[in-house]
């Protein structure tokens, strides 16, 4: 790579004025492209240890630097002893070389050395239609476990179903009241319970497949019958709309099944034995303040029911005894409270502080000229992930539900994602790699048919071209961190800035304006090098795209005057 070539050069140079042989020499790309393609600071670095001004150790380096062979075209010193390098365009180019290899592999890594980790992500309790919120997530979470599998990370994707609890008795009840609504008897909703349209559906199934049968039966064998067909059909929902919003998982986990095999019982004992439990007021607490919490909380309720966060203790401990060392959660902001107390347990256990890793992201608004939109009243008072799926479609939902940062509030502007123009980001991502995959078309040749092989890549010398090459040489490093940083934003914002760089450079080449820049030339050599661009330009965007788990179409067609 150029940024090694030039490391190993300026080393050379340091070493010959004193410097020692393995010292740092950072490279990074200017925000200013007028100061050059890198820099470096290394002068600033190593002022105190050569005795010397920085500016006066940069202006040797600069002196003894052997351009040619560092793949440079010139080298200036700026500021207080900066050195901007200017790459010949050979040495920018080269990368095409690699991305053109590799194809769908550009963009891996293997930062993770297939160490396993899991994703959580969604687990949301079956007592409704999946919201907006559990599409942001399930976006987000899907993304975030895609980042780390392409930088080498064994990645397992993990549901948690809150099957136990008050919530899932509250949905029995309401069910029970629509029940006796559906057969003309009057019935009372509890008053947490759910409101939903969906709830008469629930109802109206249960009175199809048993009749009258649990008319007059208010026994808790009835009302868990009522319990099961309920979460049966709103589970088969929730992974049907999952599915379809191309979200899978490796494994759906019961917090029933906690209780069952004995695990929460396992984790009282074991805390008890740890000496941070005691009991006040009739309830068993934990000293969470131990582990940096603001006040202890309570583990076991006065009335001998769990709270939530101990089956959430016992839950993380078994994804620990899996071998999941490394744990991130994708949960909403309401999640916030849960996260130290929970993490203050698993201390008290023995496990690492800081495990597991959370992602918290905010709430999504919908609006359309401004004003909130709300699709539907079948869920009672929120959107579900589908209706918004199904308004805008999946490509566009997931795009938009991830192009924010996680812990800012999303609004999800209807009339952006309906418009087809380069006004929406997702569309003028894929438009930009359909008009890639054109070029192809119009030449009658396969994508796969391109090559760099015997051409002279330093043809590539427009400074449209220059900066294209050198946004699709960042793809590795842009995937790298945002894995790291667990921000999928920053993936829309490259592919935003490289389709609009390749967007630059295809309108910059219409033959009735630059002719001299257009792809499908005379000059053999100078068309087999400016096609193995655009297949870059392509592999770069589709790979960008898979990331978030959106198709690269090699075919699109648009309403507006833009066209090919």
């Amino acid at each position: 790579m150029a940024e090694e070539t030039i490391r190993a050069a300026v080393r050379r140079v340091l070493e010959e004025m004193g410097a020692p042989p393995d010292t740092a020499v950072h490279l990074e790309r200017p925000r200013d492209p007028d100061h050059g393609d890198l820099a470096t600071n290394v002068a600033m670095t190593l002022a105190g240890t050569l005795r010397r001004p920085p500016r006066q150790i940069a202006d040797e380096i600069a002196d003894g630097l052997d351009l040619a062979s560092a793949g440079v075209r010139s080298v200036e010193v700026a500021g207080p002893g900066f050195l901007n390098f200017r790459l010949s365009s050979g040495t920018v180019a080269s990368v095409l070389e690699t991305i053109l290899e590799k194809d769908d592999a550009y963009g891996r890594t293997q930062v993770g050395g297939g160490e396993a980790v899991m994703v959580e992500f969604v687990s949301a309790n079956p007592t409704g239609p999946l919201h907006l919120g559990h599409g942001r997530q399930a976006a987000l979470g899907d993304a975030v476990a895609a980042l780390l599998e392409w930088t080498g990370w064994s990645v397992h994707r993990e549901y948690y179903y809150n099957d136990s609890g008050t919530q899932m008795d509250n949905l029995a009840l309401s069910v029970r009241a629509r029940y006796q609504e559906h057969f003309g008897r009057e019935a009372e909703l509890p008053e947490n319970g759910y409101r939903g349209e969906y709830v008469r559906e629930l109802a109206r199934s249960l009175a199809d497949h048993v009749g009258d049968r649990y008319l007059d039966d208010d026994s808790q064998d009835a009302l868990d019958a009522m319990r099961i067909h309920a979460v049966e059909l709103l589970r088969a929902e929730q992974d049907r709309d999952l599915a379809e919003f191309r979200v899978l998982f490796d494994r759906y986990f019961l917090e029933s099944s906690l209780y069952e095999d004995g695990a929460v019982e396992e984790t009282v004992a074991d805390l008890r034995a740890s000496g941070h439990v005691y009991e006040e007021d009739g309830a068993v607490w934990l000293r969470t303040t131990a582990f940096g919490d603001d006040k202890d909380r309570v583990m076991i309720r006065s009335n001998g029911l769990p709270t939530y966060f101990l089956p959430d203790v016992a839950y993380h401990r078994d994804k620990w005894r899996r071998g999941f060392h490394r744990a991130v959660n994708v949960q909403g902001s309401d999640h916030h409270g849960t996260v130290a107390r929970v993490r203050a347990g698993l201390q008290a256990l023995g496990l690492p502080e800081g495990y597991p890793e959370y992602v918290l992201h905010q709430m999504v608004r919908v609006e359309r000229g401004g004003e909130e939109v709300k699709f539907s009243k079948r869920a009672g008072a929120y959107t579900t992930m589908r209706e918004l799926s199904d308004e805008v479609g999946v490509d566009v939902a997931r795009y938009f539900l991830l192009m924010r940062k996680p812990e800012a509030h999303l609004v999800f502007d209807l009339d952006m994602a309906l418009d087809e123009s380069d006004t929406n980001p997702v569309y003028k991502v894929k438009y930009a790699h359909a008009r890639m995959c054109s070029i192809f078309a119009r030449a009658g040749l396969e994508l796969e048919e391109a090559s760099l092989a015997g051409v002279d890549l330093s043809v590539l010398d427009h400074e449209l071209e220059r900066e294209l090459i050198k946004n699709l040489g960042e793809l590795p490093d842009v995937l790298e961190r945002a894995a790291a940083a667990r921000t999928p934003h920053a993936v829309c914002e490259y592919l935003e800035q490289t389709a609009g760089a390749a967007n630059s450079w295809y309108h910059a080449g219409n033959p009735s304006r630059n002719p001299e820049l257009a792809v499908l030339v005379d000059d053999h050599e100078l068309r087999q090098t400016r096609l193995g661009l655009a297949r870059a330009v392509q592999i770069v965007l589709r790979n960008g795209l898979k990331v978030l788990g959106i198709p690269a179409p090699r075919e699109m067609r648009r309403r507006d005057s833009d066209s090919d």
